[in-house]
């Protein structure tokens, strides 16, 4: 039999969308590691409380540096359970007189949650907020260099009125900026446990008259904090609001990815993904340069995005404790490796993103002027017109279908004269020149970069 490699996965994310950034934490390894950890902050606390013999501790963690996941799975096909398996493996290479201490007092769940809890918080704020930054840095960067850059805004897919390129960026730098805190706030925010069986401390209640103390010195060992209650298993509300903000910053990320494909479309062409010489677009037409990297993000949004689904089910647990959530749970990670993923590829491609400012300017042309429509209905309403907007709209029907500009129709519509006359020039020149019609937007692109430049510490 030949031998395996990581093309001999079942999944994808094994072979195409992995990061070795997220290896030790969500790795079959990374999840026994902090397993380990929590078996070894008990210990340090019963040795903290005087039951347990520094030379234990010791003995202890020289023998989890040599347990293997093979070991523990062998383990675990014999007698059918993971944890006590991870147990009986340690126990396994260590002394008689060390054995007890190992898992002593300890339910599964007071190992695994408080574990889960400790690498959730590690991954997502030692590989994903550090990635997504990047990101945020490059975004913040175009819409600096992009402030001023006249683009036409589209609603409902239609022209609307003018904006800057940049202007359309900073709303994504101010919706990144807000996930990126808020996961920062969550990941911190789960908690760890060390209340037993059932969460009413039987086990260690029998050795310390403060237990909630002592599973505070245990949890502390892994820099985390106590659930204020639990039941076998930590309350699941921490765990689901990261999780759903981990999909609402994928949500931002594919709408920025949307726009940014829209862009590039043949009949539009305000953008473009940087094309490599020997990059091919289709296997037929050679001509085509298609935005992979844009779509890639949309198509990770749409696995990551459901899942968000299980994870508010898996809230659910009967009385105190139910394995419903056992097998759907080992999954949550492979959520932040895709959306890592997305990420990473989203700053390479942004970061060498293209703008064509010729097909911009002639998008904006497109409409002959039409999009000087809003100001001069206002402008006509504010000096007494009485039906300003019917006025206008009736001027683009014309202009339309004479083919000509707004501007030219307006000037030649005897109506609109007396009101032409009291127009001031700044006024008359947006109808000359709508791309003047941008209202503040170059200025409030500056203001929403410059505002996460300083609150993310760039």
């Amino acid at each position: 039999m030949r031998p395996t490699t990581s093309f001999d996965s079942f999944s994808p994310i094994d072979y195409r969308y992995w990061d070795e950034s997220l290896l030790p934490y969500f790795s079959d390894r990374g999840f026994l590691d902090y397993k380990m950890r929590a078996e070894i902050a008990l210990l340090k606390a019963l040795e903290k409380h005087k039951m347990c013999p520094t030379a234990v501790v010791q003995e202890v963690e020289t023998a989890c540096k040599s347990v293997t996941s093979e070991e523990v799975y062998a383990e675990e096909e014999r007698i059918k359970h993971d944890i006590r398996a991870l147990v009986n493996v340690i126990r396994s290479k260590v002394s008689d007189s060390a054995k007890p201490f190992v898992h002593m007092t300890a339910t599964s769940y007071d190992i695994i949650d408080t574990a889960n809890a400790a690498r959730f918080r590690d991954a997502t704020q030692k590989v994903l907020v550090p990635a997504l930054k990047d990101l945020e840095k490059v975004l913040i960067d175009l819409t600096l260099r992009e402030a001023g850059t006249v683009q036409v805004g589209r609603t409902h897919g239609q022209h609307a009125v003018p904006i800057t390129f940049g202007f359309a960026l900073s709303g994504y730098v101010s919706r990144l900026g807000v996930c990126i805190e808020a996961l920062d706030a969550l990941a911190k925010e789960l908690r760890g446990k060390f209340s037993g069986a059932v969460g009413a401390y039987n086990a260690s209640s029998l050795f310390f008259a403060d237990p909630e103390g002592f599973e505070n010195d245990v949890l502390a060992g892994l820099g985390l904090q106590a659930s204020e209650q639990s039941t076998q298993v930590t309350q699941p509300e921490p765990m689901a609001r990261l999780m759903a903000e981990v999909s609402i910053t994928l949500g931002v990320l594919a709408n920025l990815s949307d726009d940014m494909r829209a862009l590039q479309r043949t009949e539009i062409g305000e953008i473009g993904e940087e094309f490599e010489a020997s990059q091919v677009g289709s296997s037929t037409m050679p001509q085509k340069r298609n935005p992979i990297n844009f779509e890639n993000v949309k198509s990770i949004w749409k696995i990551v995005m459901p899942r968000a689904v299980t994870v508010f089910l898996d809230q659910i647990s009967e009385h105190q404790r139910d394995l419903t959530n056992s097998a759907s749970s080992r999954t949550y990670g492979e959520s932040i490796a895709y959306t890592v993923s997305a990420v990473k590829r989203l700053t390479k491609t942004m970061s060498k993103l293209k703008v064509d400012t010729v097909n911009l300017e002639k998008n904006l042309a497109l409409g002959r002027g039409s999009v000087a429509a809003e100001p001069l209905y206002i402008i006509l309403a504010s000096l007494g017109h009485p039906d300003a907007h019917e006025k206008v709209r009736n001027l683009t029907l014309t202009a339309g279908q004479e083919g000509k500009g707004l501007e030219e129709v307006a000037l030649s519509d005897a109506e609109m004269a007396p009101y032409l006359l009291r127009m001031t020039e700044a006024q008359k020149n947006i109808l000359k020149n709508p791309s003047l019609y941008t209202g503040i937007a170059e200025k409030k692109a500056k203001a929403v970069a410059e505002n996460w430049n300083k609150r993310l510490s760039f």
